[in-house]
């Protein structure tokens, strides 16, 4: 007659977390750090020394603390090793190449999180890769777009937060007139650089509105029409400082630079933000009524 064994779930818990799963684990960590033991602190440099970039320092944390408070959801789902993330992973190893051959930072850096994708789907199977998405597509936006997407955005952005700014002024009585970027008052000129340009605040305003997606509990609906239109609130609220400092400036020019111009871009900013806010707020209304 055969004997019933009892199985203790704690100590099956532990059997599947014992040292040759942490083997396993050290492994892979060691050789994704080997990968990018040069990308990383290079991304890392950029974030330090770009102005453009600084929010990018800020994103990895908040997506470990919400991968972390979510850690009840994603260890509810049972792992099941699934091939199927091997694709994800070829993914991230091709473009890695391709941005390694390439010279392209971006590409090289955004398969990074690709392949942390790639290896949650391929140990934990799909349906716990799918309670991370969130986490990875905010880890995603810790990459500063690729500098020919830049640089190809950023004159034009730049002759039209001019054009618009010089045309509001106007409207106030301001005696001004516009050369290209360069907006000449009566007593000072002022170049629109392309910290003005408004893709600055771009990155730091879809960072904001995937969060507060997130922290709404939003539709996918409402959290992707707010990431569409942070991009023109963006550049609209960069042409409204660029417009105030002209006025300013028209009557005291020592308004267009030193510490006034420097306060005027975290104002506009946090503007920016209480209005990101306030759609936010009627987005998610409208789209949790009309599914």
């Amino acid at each position: 007659m055969g004997t019933a064994v009892a199985v203790d779930p704690k100590n099956a818990r532990l059997e599947a977390t014992g040292p040759l799963a942490w083997i396993k684990v050290a492994v892979i960590v060691g050789l994704a750090g080997a990968l990018y033991a040069a990308i990383i602190p290079d991304l890392a440099s950029d974030w330090w020394t770009e102005e453009a970039s600084s929010y990018g320092m800020l994103v990895p944390p908040i997506a470990l603390y919400i991968a972390y408070q979510r850690r009840q959801v994603t260890f509810a789902v049972p792992a099941q090793p699934d091939l199927r993330g091997l694709g994800l992973l070829s993914v991230a190893c091709f473009v890695f190449l391709l941005g390694q051959l390439s010279a392209e930072f971006f590409l090289a850096r955004i398969s990074l999180v690709l392949l942390l994708g790639g290896i949650a789907w391929t140990f934990w199977g799909f349906r716990r890769f799918r309670t991370l998405v969130f986490p990875l597509v905010l880890l995603g936006t810790m990459v500063p777009l690729p500098a020919i997407v830049f640089n190809t955005l950023a004159a034009p952005l730049q002759l039209f937060a001019s054009r618009i700014a010089t045309d509001l002024a106007q409207m106030f009585g301001v005696s001004i007139y516009r050369d290209g970027n360069v907006i000449h008052l009566a007593t000072t000129s002022l170049g629109v650089a392309e910290a003005c340009s408004g893709l600055n605040s771009l990155s730091s305003l879809v960072v904001a509105s995937l969060l507060l997606g997130f922290l709404e509990d939003a539709t996918v609906l409402g959290r992707i029409l707010l990431v569409v239109l942070s991009v023109p609130l963006a550049i609209g609220v960069n042409v409204l400082r660029v417009a105030g400092t002209a006025v300013l400036a028209d009557y005291q020019p020592e308004f267009a630079m030193g510490f006034y111009h420097s306060f005027s871009g975290w104002l506009i900013f946090v503007v920016g933000f209480g209005m990101l806010w306030l759609l936010g707020k009627l987005l998610f209304r409208w789209t949790r009524a009309n599914p």
